[in-house]
């Protein structure tokens, strides 16, 4: 019988780490085609929606992250750790889902008017209602997506993430374009979600059965300890949206979110590769040290490398980026955007962390140390708020590492990773990034300010570009080129199969 593997001999640990590339190459490939697109059509969108559109659709949205945390209950994540699960277990953990998203709707549908209340804004409640919609599919797709994760299926998974933001970028874009207003954003993104989970429950199904606690104390467990760390993390990702909403209003909130958004954009694809790939193999590796030092080493490099020059490299093209692309109107997303840039670099690199301490079995660390942030980083956002939008952009970047030293101690100290090690793994895209810096910097400082932005920005951002990848193969070449035959070697991933 064929059976996942679970810990990887050294026969079976060079076909782990092509197949990881393989699943790796396959999601960003449709991540960032699909975001292109996603891209395109936000600059359309932003014309004809007002920042107080977008604010109204993040007030809708303070609410979501937690509730459909909480209606998946960590179970996609419980069934990749978890590997020995049974299929009675399964199904029972298949109706938990369920009956919990249907309860966190109903939560929803409660809490809408008094959300409405606080933020000032009467109109806000029909939109809670519509957009907490989207939590009862969750409740079908849970056990499925665990599933396919698990038997390592991201070719699968990554097409089915194309076509939801694919349907979410062209219905809210048809919708904006006949005058639906905010309408356009939530309705969008609700016919994505329906969408996606019939495409996973179809690819991969499964039974329903009466949940009994002695059969899933174990899964439970694990999974509580998910849900209140997921639940964390996704507050204090929040708090920044609310203290910007209550503090500086509804436009201050419109235009703050925006720029996150933007910040957001190369953050959120290394994010999703971090939450629905590498979990999988680094919970096969999880009885391997040396296999999950050299994953966090390669990975942080190749993190840093992608994302690095595109994060910061959009902050510091901001000033001429955002009139052109987005308007006069939005010049106040210029500051926090330029701010924001800067944590959005950090945390890609962070990202990993948790999900090793998860992997070897400190899922009850990673929930502490989230609940910790959860006290320290609105305390910081409510100080920054004081000085308007970009001071609690601030807040990110002066608090933040307060919650990252102590990951990254936890996790260095359990895979025995010397930190001068990690440090090296970084050096190429540091190098990098700061002569990319400098070379936009030059640029601005030797084209006359009379040209129109958009000839500026392109030469900016060709200059950036140009000096980034010449830096690394004047300095990193070797590491460059070990990259490139990587992956030529990596495009055809075999199965990781074993014979039980």
């Amino acid at each position: 019988m064929k059976t996942t593997v679970d810990s990887p001999t050294p026969g079976l640990a060079k076909k782990l780490d092509k197949h990881l590339a393989h699943s790796l190459a396959w999601r960003a490939a449709t991540n960032w085609a699909s975001q292109l697109v996603s891209w395109a059509s936000l600059f359309v969108v932003v014309r004809l929606l007002t920042p107080a559109d977008f604010g109204i659709v993040a007030m809708a949205l303070v609410l979501f992250p937690y509730l459909r945390i909480l209606g998946e209950f960590g179970i996609p994540q419980t069934i990749v750790n978890l590997r020995d699960l049974t299929d009675e277990q399964l199904a029972q953990l298949n109706t938990v889902s369920l009956m919990l998203s249907i309860g966190c709707f109903g939560i929803a549908v409660a809490l809408a008017w008094p959300l409405a209340l606080f933020f000032k804004t009467p109109q806000l409640a029909p939109v809670v209602v519509v957009t907490c919609l989207g939590l009862i599919p969750l409740g079908f797709r849970s056990v499925s997506e665990g599933l396919l994760s698990k038997e390592m299926q991201f070719r699968t998974l990554s097409w089915f993430e194309a076509i939801r933001a694919l349907i979410a970028t062209a219905v809210t874009l048809v919708l904006a374009f006949v005058g639906f207003g905010y309408w356009a954003l939530v309705l969008g993104n609700l016919v994505a979600t329906f969408a996606r989970t019939i495409l996973l429950g179809s690819s991969r199904p499964h039974r329903f059965a009466m949940p009994r606690m002695a059969t899933l104390k174990e899964p439970l467990s694990f999974g509580r300890h998910i849900l209140v760390s997921v639940i964390a993390l996704s507050a204090y990702e929040r708090l920044d949206n609310v203290t910007a909403g209550r503090v500086l209003g509804q436009a201050a909130l419109g235009v703050y979110g925006l720029a996150w958004n933007l910040a957001y954009v190369p953050l959120d694809k290394v994010t999703s590769l971090v939450t629905t790939i590498i979990p999988t193999y680094l919970a096969a590796a999880r009885k391997e040290p040396e296999s999950l030092r050299r994953y966090v080493r390669t990975l942080s490099e190749a993190l840093a490398l992608a994302t690095f020059p595109a994060t910061i490299g959009l902050g510091i093209v901001a000033r001429e980026l955002v009139p052109v692309a987005l308007g006069a109107k939005w010049v106040g997303v210029i500051a926090p955007l330029q701010v924001l840039s800067i944590y959005a670099a950090f945390r890609s690199i962070v990202a990993i962390i948790p999900k090793v301490l998860t992997a070897v079995g400190n899922a009850r660390f990673v929930m502490w140390n989230d609940l910790r942030a959860l006290v320290i980083l609105p305390i910081a956002f409510y100080i920054g708020s004081h000085w308007g939008t970009a001071g609690i952009a601030w807040g990110w970047v002066a608090a933040y590492p307060l919650v990252a030293v102590p990951l990254y101690w936890k996790a260095f100290k359990t895979i025995k990773m010397p930190v001068a090690t990690y440090l090296q793994a970084l050096r190429p895209a540091i190098d990098g990034t700061l002569m990319m810096i400098l070379a936009v910097l030059a640029v601005r400082w030797a084209l006359p300010p009379s040209w129109p932005a958009w000839i500026r920005l392109i030469a900016e951002v060709a200059a950036g570009g140009v000096v980034y990848l010449s830096t690394l193969m004047l300095l990193h070449r070797k590491r460059v080129l070990a990259f490139v035959r990587m992956a030529k070697s990596f495009r055809r991933a075999e199965p990781i199969v074993s014979e039980a």
